[in-house]
């Protein structure tokens, strides 16, 4: 919140760098932890995950729309024994990669929550959103 009280206003176009996209090796994901600011100006943690696909970059919001919980049943552990679908580590469910749709499970046919995402000067950016700061070691530089 801004010291007048009113929220925080994202630039038009403004870029969250999370990580270089060299940080994550391909056919892999990484979650992140970061502070949003929602439109009201209220902070609340926001998990998400990106997915490095061959040449596709994919962003999601860390939550199975089946119960609301995390993906990730440890750290950063979101693929299934294939490597080739993310997975609800707590009952299963089964999400293409590409398109977040659940193809298996309890939530088939609902789909994760997109996150915007673009590539400037090698780095991950979150777009659409402001952010605050960050609850842990994984960062965000806005550019």
């Amino acid at each position: 919140m801004k010291p007048d009280g009113q929220a925080p206003m994202s630039a038009p176009g403004t870029a969250y760098a999370i990580c270089q996209v060299a940080a994550i090796p391909n056919r892999r994901c990484k979650g992140f932890h970061l502070l949003r600011v929602d439109p009201d100006g209220r902070e609340h943690p926001w998990h998400i995950l990106v997915v490095r696909w061959d040449r596709k970059l994919q962003g999601y919001v860390n939550r199975c729309p089946h119960q609301g919980l995390p993906l990730d049943w440890e750290r950063n552990q979101f693929l299934d024994p294939d490597g080739a679908r993310l997975l609800c580590g707590k009952h299963g469910a089964l999400f293409d990669v590409n398109s977040g749709v659940c193809v298996d499970g309890p939530c088939k046919g609902e789909v994760l929550e997109r996150v915007g995402l673009t590539v400037v000067d090698g780095d991950i950016c979150v777009t659409g959103i402001t952010l605050a700061g960050t609850d842990d070691e994984d960062g965000a530089a806005a550019t």
